[in-house]
């Protein structure tokens, strides 16, 4: 199976001492706005996911997502989120810290785009997840 996301070590430090102090998180890629195309950082009770969300894959223990619309276009790359020195939007918890998660992509390979399937959405994930 081809995981569709993953999570450089020194994000996942971060992402770690954010749980710490906030709880269970997750990750939702912005489409755009106020803070381009990055990946938010919310406590995982304050994002209402629905049908127009994908569930991507899980780093460190914390689920990440995107909207369909989205996922259009980025469903031929592999994403892995990572942490740069710069304040990003307010909205992402590690915006007070100095850095902000940034996605690095790359094309998917031919032997994995055959391996690829379709993700669930949002409600799909929760559901089995449950």
């Amino acid at each position: 199976m081809v995981d569709r996301v993953a999570i450089t070590p020194e994000a996942e430090a971060l992402l770690g001492r954010l749980a710490l102090r906030h709880g269970p998180l997750m990750f939702h890629q912005s489409g755009g706005c106020c803070d381009g195309s990055s990946p938010m950082c919310y406590p995982r009770d304050d994002f209402i996911l629905g049908d127009a969300d994908v569930h991507l894959g899980w780093v460190a223990d914390t689920p990440v997502y995107m909207s369909v619309a989205q996922f259009e276009y980025w469903s031929h790359t592999h994403l892995t989120i990572d942490v740069v020195p710069g304040r990003g939007a307010g909205f992402s918890v590690e915006a007070p810290e100095g850095v902000r998660f940034v996605i690095r992509s790359r094309l998917f390979t031919d032997e994995e785009t055959a391996e690829l399937t379709p993700p669930p959405t949002g409600n799909q994930h929760a559901s089995a997840a449950g």
